[in-house]
């Protein structure tokens, strides 16, 4: 057998950082980077006696991930206890919601919107502290103890480490548009971890899965996935059998390694967090954070397409995006489409990438672009000074206006000013004059560039070629 006879199943959980200024049951603050053990309340620290208060925040940032991803809300859910052992997890158990979870049955659609992934569930849980190990010590820092999370569980779906990476990038554009979840990788704010079982083509029984722990970057599920998926085939293609474990991604060797055996639901003696009433959400509630919902990324690009005549590409590129896609809308306030869409993604876009930043670093914001654009519709400059004032703007930060009146850039649109200029150019240059009348029409561009040679490219294209066209079929 070769590894095409083979298929992968692959489901992803997803860990998102709900975006809130508190932990999931206590006022503390979840400011990221803050000093080791500095946003801990006495209920994150499980002093005996406190106990949890819900931050219903939380429970509405869940309703609205749940509405974008097409679920159904569970109008009655509540919180569980998954009991098990941790340095980083003072209570001894995590509450989390296992029977009864807040959302369930949503979708997600990838490549292109051709494949539907389902969503099994979404349900809401507090993160545990963080080990920071030292030579032979280990430090625990709580600041993350408490700090509500959503787990977004998929069906086994996907088929691909490609397909998994889609999955993720799309559930990360969707959190970062409705703003539940600033899908920040880097800060661990989003991560996942991966299901994955192999089983020949055409069969419709599941392999052993193995679950690969705390995914960070989308190189690594990538990388991660590939690794296992081969591990797995030559094992199997060895007589061998799968254990079901779970595992780690060691990123220096490329390689999966063993973690523990894969536990079941049993091994944490889930139960009702006693402490805790039920959470119940009326439909008036879920009809007003349904109409509170931006307009979602697949909506956007219809609309772009449609109603703008956005080629597909550009369409994607903008609203992959939510920065970018708030950018383009300032400038579309007052500029045709087409015309932004061009300053975005290729003048602007450009400078973001060789300097090596993002849209949010731009020195050069929306409005002030949009005030570039006004100068050049309007003819004070022309399209081809633009890109040199909007080169000063990126370098400098200040204002178009500012550079164009520091540099005298303004475009001479005076009729008589230029036809002076272009007088004495034909005065000087008879014989190419002539050749022009001959037949020889390219020699047009040599006229034009004398002209804007000698205005120093200020001349309006438009004057100069309306004077110019009258006094060489003179």
């Amino acid at each position: 057998m070769t590894k095409e006879d083979w298929e992968a199943v692959i489901g992803l959980e997803v860990h998102a950082q709900v975006s809130s200024n508190t932990k999931l049951f206590s006022s503390s603050s979840t400011e990221f980077g803050a000093e080791h053990n500095t946003q801990v309340s006495l209920v994150d620290a499980a002093m005996p006696g406190t106990l949890p208060i819900l931050n219903y925040y939380c429970i509405e940032q869940a309703i609205r991930t749940g509405l974008a991803l097409s679920a159904e809300i569970n109008k009655y859910s509540y919180f569980d206890r998954k009991n098990y052992f941790y340095p980083d997890l003072p209570q001894g158990y995590q509450i989390t919601q296992f029977f009864e979870p807040i959302v369930k049955n949503g979708r997600v659609f990838i490549n292109d919107n051709e494949k539907e992934i389902r969503i099994a569930r979404i349900h809401l849980e507090q993160d545990a502290g963080k080990s920071v190990h030292e030579e032979s010590k280990t430090y625990v820092d709580l600041n993350r103890a408490g700090v509500a999370l959503m787990e977004i569980v998929s069906e086994p779906d996907l088929r691909s480490s490609a397909e998994a990476a889609e999955c993720m990038k799309k559930l990360r554009q969707i959190l970062r548009y409705i703003g539940s979840c600033d899908g920040d990788m880097e800060k661990g704010s989003l991560r996942c971890d991966a299901n994955v079982s192999v089983r020949l083509k055409g069969s419709s029984t599941f392999g052993t899965r193995c679950e690969i722990k705390n995914l960070n970057s989308i190189r690594y599920i990538v990388q991660a996935i590939d690794y296992e998926i081969q591990r797995q085939i030559e094992i199997l293609e060895s007589g061998e059998e799968i254990s079901q474990d779970t595992l780690l991604f060691d990123v220096a060797s490329g390689k999966t390694k063993v973690m523990r055996s894969k536990e079941d639901a049993s091994d944490y003696r889930y139960f009702p967090e006693p402490d805790l009433l039920p959470v119940e959400v009326s439909q008036d509630k879920i009809d007003l954070i349904q109409s509170s919902l931006p307009e979602l990324p697949d909506q956007k690009k219809l609309r772009y397409i449609e109603e703008l005549g956005i080629n597909e590409y550009d369409a994607n590129v903008i609203t992959s995006d939510k920065a970018i896609a708030d950018y383009f809308e300032e400038l579309i306030k007052k500029h045709d489409s087409k015309l932004a869409v061009t300053w975005l993604t290729v003048e602007l876009f450009g400078r973001l990438n060789k300097a090596g930043i993002d849209i949010v670093s731009s020195p050069i914001k929306a409005n002030a672009l949009s005030e570039l654009l006004d100068f050049i519709v309007d003819g004070t400059i022309s399209a081809k000074l633009g890109k040199q004032v909007f080169d000063s703007m990126f370098e400098t930060g200040k204002p178009a206006s500012l550079i164009i009146e520091e540099q005298g850039l303004k475009q001479i649109t005076d009729r008589g000013q230029i036809s002076e200029v272009i007088d004495k150019i034909i005065n000087n240059n008879q014989d190419k004059v002539q050749e022009y009348k001959s037949g020889k029409t390219k020699l047009y561009g040599f006229f034009v560039g004398e002209v804007m040679k000698l205005t120093k490219g200020k001349a309006s294209p438009d004057v100069v070629n309306s004077i110019l066209s009258e006094r060489l079929s003179n």
